[in-house]
């Protein structure tokens, strides 16, 4: 039920974000995206919170250095925002961390910097870690 209902919730995010890059277009920052996403996700019921805090921790202490994903929907998916011109590796392990940080294992990655076309990917973490 609950992969279901992320899948279902993946599917509305996405709508959410390809309204938001056909409006836009691109060439804006990452916050102007993300408060356009806001307001997109707010318009369709779905619920979210933006830049939440994770708490990490190292040897089981907690770190005063937080991480901040720029989404989570639905409290089951993580996802960054980019606006650069492609998505590159390095964007890909930040969601990463911030899925295996937060044990969601749901995660999308949306760039609205590509001249073509709205970039993204999702990814699944694995449940055993």
């Amino acid at each position: 039920m609950a992969d279901s209902l992320a899948e279902q919730l993946g599917y509305d995010f996405m709508a959410a974000a390809f309204a938001v890059y056909n409006e836009l277009g691109v060439g804006f920052t990452e916050d102007i995206y993300q408060e356009a996403l806001g307001r997109e996700l707010v318009s369709r019921s779905i619920a979210h919170v933006a830049q939440s805090e994770v708490i990490l921790e190292y040897r089981g202490q907690p770190l005063n250095k937080r991480l901040r994903p720029d989404l989570i929907i639905g409290d089951q998916i993580i996802v960054e925002l980019k606006a650069a011109t492609a998505i590159v590796p390095e964007h890909e392990a930040q969601l990463f961390n911030y899925l295996k940080a937060t044990r969601k294992r749901v995660g999308y990655l949306v760039n609205f910097g590509s001249r073509d076309r709205l970039q993204w990917k999702r990814f699944i973490r694995p449940q055993k870690d």
